[in-house]
């Protein structure tokens, strides 16, 4: 069995340091068995906040839900410290929870830089939430910062209103040395474009002694800039909506408290630590007057051994055989590798981590600037001579090519219309190629 130990985090992140790291290749160790795609659909584990939201006649009921569901959203990154496979050009996932109320697709759309996009809806047309993350990857030396680029748009058809934001920015602490521990920080601004009302939310960095680690803030707004509600809470644990003035005065006293504490308080060195802050309270204090919106679900008794997934994220590589018969061959519940990894044989998911998926399906080229003929990208896992005699010549024309790319004993070529018959009688491996 393979552990973190036996290899060297250093050694390949050295020459990376404030550099993207979307490019690097990182030891499966530290992944866990859900491809990114898997990781996107974990957004719809609190989906009764949009049905609740659907349900309020009220703009601000609304709009303090949908925040809610902005903040469960990345609620589920809680203690995980793994990296999600990244999906292959191509790949999808498919689910549908009837019990939850809503069906959803992913596809990785681009590979550079790797962009994946999901819609999902509503199963009683009551909404649609869709959007595209490009998870821009940036190592500083301690730490890893993972800035999710890409708008998520909420709409709420019953209400013809359509919400807009942007994910935190996510920092995973100790790379190199130490415990791992994650934290979000940024201002996310939720717009509803309707109404004009606004949200803006501040997941707060930790800080150098940790009163303010997993604390979110902010206000409602409507479109002259006036606050009609206060939200605080933790991304880790609940959300709370209060009156404005009330949670002013709070804030008043409790910045008050905080200055006589600071004053009194000796340290020894200014120096800020990478180690992992324990707060003053788990728990978040709860202002009189205040409504809970969102509280998470505990995660099951076994979930520290399931790389911390909660029991949303256990069930998303879950396939049968009549699942098996439906899904496409894209789907990533059917790559080798992750698969491997969830059965606990690291070795075997190193072994199956190059792109040898076996996908059988076309897609569209803007190799040009213009839409190409659909083609499939083949993978034969024969020597050169081999390759050459196997694989037809394209067909002449101004937007074919012939394009051979060499990768170890591999032979990869762009192919133009060849059909599933050739397929079947002469490769041996194939799937999508990543430059």
């Amino acid at each position: 069995m393979f552990s973190r130990n036996d290899f060297s985090i250093w050694s390949i992140l050295r020459k990376c340091i404030g550099m993207e790291l979307s490019k690097i290749t990182m030891p499966v160790i530290f992944n866990e068995p859900l491809s990114f795609l898997q990781r996107l659909t974990e957004y719809m584990e609190h989906t009764y906040l949009i049905h609740k939201a659907s349900s309020f006649s009220d703009p601000v009921e609304r709009m303090q839900c949908v925040a809610a569901f902005a903040v469960s959203a990345v609620a589920s990154q809680w203690e995980r410290t793994g990296k999600p496979f990244n999906p292959l050009l191509g790949e999808t996932y498919e689910l549908v929870r009837d019990d939850l109320g809503f069906r959803l697709i992913s596809e990785q759309v681009s590979h550079h830089p790797p962009i994946s996009a999901f819609h999902a809806e509503g199963l009683n047309n009551d909404f649609i939430f869709h959007g595209s993350i490009y998870p821009k990857l940036k190592f500083w030396g301690k730490s890893v910062e993972a800035e999710p680029k890409g708008t998520i748009t909420l709409e709420l058809l019953e209400h013809n209103e359509a919400y807009t934001w942007t994910n935190p920015t996510c920092c995973v602490h100790n790379i190199i040395v130490g415990k791992l521990w994650i934290e979000q920080y940024g201002n996310v601004e939720i717009i509803n474009h309707k109404t004009g009302d606004k949200c803006v939310l501040n997941f707060k960095p930790c800080g150098l002694f940790g009163k303010e680690l997993h604390k979110v803030e902010g206000y409602i707004q409507d479109k002259s800039k006036k606050k009609l509600c206060a939200l605080y809470g933790k991304w880790t644990e609940c959300l709370y909506s209060v009156d404005p003035a009330t949670f002013d005065a709070y804030k008043k006293n409790d910045k008050k408290n905080t200055e006589e504490k600071k004053n009194s308080k000796q340290t020894s060195s200014s120096e800020e630590s990478d180690e992992m802050p324990v707060p003053d309270s788990e728990s978040v204090f709860i202002i009189p007057g205040s409504v809970l919106l969102w509280r998470i679900a505990p995660r099951p008794p076994n979930s520290a051994q399931m790389y911390n997934f909660t029991s949303f994220a256990m069930v998303l590589n879950e396939v049968d055989k009549e699942m098996e018969s439906v899904i496409p061959k894209t789907d990533c519940r059917l790559r080798p590798d992750i698969r491997a990894m969830e059965n606990g044989e690291i070795g075997g998911s190193i072994k199956v981590l190059t792109p040898t998926m076996e996908h059988r399906t076309g897609f569209t080229l803007a190799a040009t600037g213009t839409e190409t003929t659909s083609i499939c990208l083949i993978f034969i896992k024969v020597q050169r001579s081999q390759a050459m005699t196997l694989l037809p010549q394209p067909q002449e024309g101004p937007k074919t090519s012939n394009l051979i790319i060499k990768r170890d004993n591999y032979e990869s070529r762009y192919l133009l219309n060849i059909d599933n018959s050739f397929i079947d009688r002469h490769i041996i491996t194939y799937g999508w190629y990543m430059k």
